[in-house]
């Protein structure tokens, strides 16, 4: 088992996933330089109750499987904010947390199985051709790069990269991206969003 510090937010992370966020707030502004000084990862876990910032009299609860996430750029917009680009790793499972005095959580944890590549099979293609009609979508508005939720390469070939991206983009219940966060067959795990991308109609 190996500790890192927590960045728990409302939104979960997937291995090749990309998050950009603004950091505010003391505590995080801290954990970030120092995963920068010590090129470490910190863990992103999606929150149940609470708070991305610390309120008075509200408590942060969180899932207990999560993502690393490694730092690719940072930048200092003006003191005390910080802009940031960060990439999902590795899934790994808590083991054990506690909340420092500052309010930053830190947890034990053991890493998950690393996921196999896996080619699309025919039954589950039309999750990976509705993933590329978002992306080409999104190109074709103009949004740039820097805010794309779907970071390059698009690997829409490969099973647990499709099935991660429409996990991070679908709004499921933080609980329901823990199952999925936990299931170590990517093929599984896109047939579980399967059924949700056709109840929702973006797949036939």
């Amino acid at each position: 088992m190996t500790t890192v510090p927590l960045f728990p937010l409302s939104r979960a992370l997937f291995p090749g996933g990309v998050l950009h966020l603004r950091i505010f707030e003391v505590r995080y502004l801290d954990m970030i330089q120092q995963c920068l000084d010590n090129n470490i990862e910190f863990g992103v876990v999606a929150l149940t109750s609470g708070s991305e910032v610390r309120l008075p009299m509200t408590q942060e609860t969180f899932i207990e499987t999560g993502t690393l996430a490694r730092i690719n750029e940072a930048q200092t917009i003006m003191p005390g904010l910080m802009q940031i680009q960060c990439s999902g790793t590795h899934r790994f499972q808590l083991e054990k947390s506690t909340q420092k005095a500052n309010g930053l959580w830190e947890a034990e944890i053991s890493l998950l199985p690393t996921e196999q590549s896996i080619t699309i099979t025919d039954d589950l293609q039309a999750c990976a051709d509705a993933l590329g009609k978002v992306i080409a979508d999104l190109q074709r508005d103009g949004v740039p790069p820097e805010a794309m939720p779907i970071s390059p390469p698009f690997m829409l070939s490969d099973t647990a990269w499709v099935a991660n991206r429409w996990a991070e983009l679908l709004p499921l219940p933080a609980t329901q991206k823990a199952l999925l966060l936990r299931e170590n067959d990517p093929v599984q795990r896109l047939d579980l969003l399967r059924e949700v991308l056709l109840v929702k109609g973006l797949i036939k």
